[in-house]
């Protein structure tokens, strides 16, 4: 069962305790049934980083809705458990959270492999499951069901924003790094097609289990593989302890550096190791509109610091869900599945569109390069290049794109 305050590993966002983001503005007080979300969150193991971001977000998300008098006039209450990473445990605690706590609404799993292991029980569950970092291109494509949505970047359109960018590239040859389950696999297929779409050379790839801390053998493969460039699907303590060894043994010197995701947790771990690589972002902080600006003005007075990338996807899933249960007036399930099929939404990264036909979020994708700036205690995501969403977002249920 998902135990309500266990500090260490769950939490529960009250309306009680929902603190305003502006301290004038009243709490207001609640007394009808809670709008119950469910996390089932990976917050220890190798993707606990992640975790922590998608959670602080989803925190942050529902402080600023119950202060400004819930949804539909009802508090928002998350519920929270750790799936350490696991698919069973994933599944096992998703069905605590449906049968003990009457949730009807998931989102925060983490691993991609617990979203493929869930979303099978979402119709006998009832319940609608709004991803905030999910990337394997099979949950809107083959593995797709009627109570998922996925507002967030998926592996492809990750992958795939790098690819146009590379299109230009003088680079001619690569090879590929990916974790060792469904999105490392998923986002290396996609890079490998789009690479023979551009004329371009890839001369095979290596899947590293989830948890690596040495990859000396690794980086031996890839400076033997006379690759101009290498492209890294990796995340937490693995991208951390890759990015780390890679400046130990001087790889950016033979080979660029490339990535699905540049996320600045990574940066702030890792330093000097991240300069120079280039790679796909889901959020960049550094983003310049004024929904954009006044999210991280917002952020920072609440937590002293930038918003990370995992945070600010899984921020704009909340946002989308929150436009969905508006549209609805309700958390019926198939009340909320119609008000979120065709959804448009203007957030912090522009406009999102959850397609009717795939439930995934039609958004710009953004490419950046890590760079040293002055007066930055450590290295930033500088945006080098956008794309708009028809051009990174694929065919409806696929994930390999037509040109």
């Amino acid at each position: 069962m998902a135990k309500r305050f266990d500090a260490s590993r769950r939490t529960i966002v009250k309306s009680a305790a929902a603190a305003a983001l502006v301290p004038a503005m009243p709490r207001p007080a609640f007394s009808v049934e809670p709008i119950r979300i469910g996390m089932p969150a990976a917050l220890t193991g190798p993707v606990a980083g992640v975790g922590a971001q998608m959670r602080r977000a989803c925190e942050f998300w529902a402080k600023q809705v119950n202060a400004k008098g819930g949804l539909l006039g009802r508090p928002v209450e998350l519920i929270i458990s750790d799936t350490e990473g696991n698919p069973a445990i994933a599944v096992r605690k998703a069905q605590e959270m449906v049968e003990r706590d009457g949730v009807r609404i998931l989102t925060c799993i983490v691993v991609s492999n617990e979203a493929l292991a869930t979303v099978p029980r979402l119709a006998e569950w009832d319940t609608i499951f709004v991803s905030g970092d999910n990337g394997d291109g099979r949950l809107t494509g083959e593995s797709l069901v009627p109570n998922f949505f996925r507002p967030n970047v998926s592996g492809p359109m990750g992958t795939r924003a790098v690819s146009l960018y590379l299109r230009d590239s003088p680079m001619k040859n690569f090879y590929g790094l990916g974790m060792d389950y469904a999105w490392g696999h998923n986002s290396m297929e996609v890079f490998e097609a789009e690479c023979k779409r551009a004329d371009k050379k890839f001369t095979g790839a290596v899947f590293s289990p989830m948890g690596t801390k040495d990859f000396s053998t690794y980086i031996t493969r890839i400076r033997q593989s006379g690759a101009d460039g290498v492209y890294l699907v990796l995340s937490g303590d693995d991208n951390a302890a890759f990015l780390s060894q890679a400046k130990q043994y001087r790889l950016g010197d033979k080979v660029q550096l490339l990535t699905e995701l540049v996320d600045q947790m990574t940066i702030n771990a890792t330093g000097d190791a991240t300069v120079g690589l280039i790679g796909g972002s889901r959020y960049p902080y550094t983003y310049d509109i004024p929904a954009n600006k006044a999210f991280v003005a917002a952020w920072q007075a609440v937590y002293h610091t930038l918003p990370d990338m995992f945070e600010g996807d899984q921020y704009q899933s909340c946002i989308v869900l929150q436009a969905g249960i508006e549209k609805a007036g309700s958390t019926e399930a198939a009340k909320l599945r119609a008000a979120l099929e065709g959804l448009e939404v203007d957030s912090i990264k522009g406009r999102v569109i959850m397609r009717a036909c795939d439930h995934q979020g039609e958004q710009q994708g953004f490419v950046t390069k890590i760079v040293k700036r002055e007066g930055m205690e450590h290295p930033v995501p500088e945006v080098i290049a956008t794309y708009p969403a028809n051009r990174i977002t694929p065919p409806c249920n696929k994930m390999v794109y037509d040109d």
